[in-house]
């Protein structure tokens, strides 16, 4: 499995990271859900990359090292400079979290809401090499679940500088009742309007940026899944409240011993192959 590096572009995905009360526990139970292998990241031993077949696909950090942030899977952003991206964010009505702070990687990030109050992150420094994700093989899959696409994508595209036209920016299309981003010509992410509650209790019925991990036998995955102290999550990935061009047939929203939301989906031509 092999694929560009996606966060080189200003304003794409370039990172997923899980902050687990136990990590020790989310490197057991993603191991055996995701048969990832993991390492020690460079410069920081309280942080570890997930690996599928050599290829980054996510790192797991203490929760105790970042206050404020709640068990749950943020998608960061790249940025030039995480203060500006800040003072953007906040511009535009949304709510800064944490940061921006220094990590010992050499680079700065801060995580926020946006305005329907979905989390995410943005990342000032180097990406991480042949991290990847897209619509096709590559080990992981973004996208956000929001009210109004249309009003999220003019939040996200001002305070990440889609479309300015400017040398490695993201690209922007419109279609249907969606929003796309592309690198260079590729799907990186989708934000979709749905049926979501803002101020629902329950975060899967909530506007979030979805995260899904492909495996090669979904079936396997979900068995596993429960057999390391996690949970399916009825009602698929908009809570029971299926949009037209939905198609749950192959993902399976599920839970982590620690309470993290996050889909499984099953590899294009996967089924038999053990994870």
């Amino acid at each position: 499995m092999s694929g560009p590096t996606t966060g080189d572009g200003m304003g794409a995905p370039c990172w997923l990271s899980l902050s687990a009360r136990d990590p020790e526990e989310a490197r057991r139970f993603y191991g055996a859900v995701l048969g990832w292998t993991f390492r020690r990241a460079e410069l920081d031993d309280a942080y570890v990359v997930g690996e599928r077949d050599g290829v980054p696909v996510a790192g797991i950090a203490s929760l105790a090292a970042e206050p404020a942030v709640p068990v749950a899977w943020t998608v960061f952003f790249s940025v030039d400079d995480a203060d500006a991206a800040v003072a953007r964010i906040r511009e535009r009505g949304g709510t800064v979290g944490v940061g921006p702070m220094a990590y010992p990687l050499g680079g700065r990030a801060a995580i926020a809401t946006d305005l329907d109050g979905a989390a995410f992150g943005v990342w000032e420094g180097r990406p991480v090499s042949r991290w990847h994700v897209g619509e096709r093989q590559a080990p992981a899959w973004v996208e956000l679940h929001t009210r109004d696409a249309f009003d999220a994508a003019v939040f996200y595209g001002g305070v990440l500088r889609w479309a300015e036209g400017r040398p490695g920016a993201s690209e922007v299309s419109y279609e249907h009742d969606r929003v796309v981003l592309r690198r260079d010509g590729e799907a990186v992410a989708r934000l979709y309007s749905g049926p979501v509650e803002s101020a629902s209790p329950r975060p899967q019925s909530g506007p979030r940026w979805l995260v899904r991990f492909r495996v090669r036998d979904l079936t396997a995955a979900q068995e596993a899944v429960v057999a390391h102290g996690g949970s399916v999550v009825p009602g698929g990935e908009w809570a029971g409240v299926r949009p037209s061009d939905a198609d749950d047939t192959r993902r399976v929203v599920v839970r982590d011993p620690d309470g993290a939301l996050f889909t499984l989906e099953a590899e294009d031509g996967g089924g038999s192959e053990a994870v």
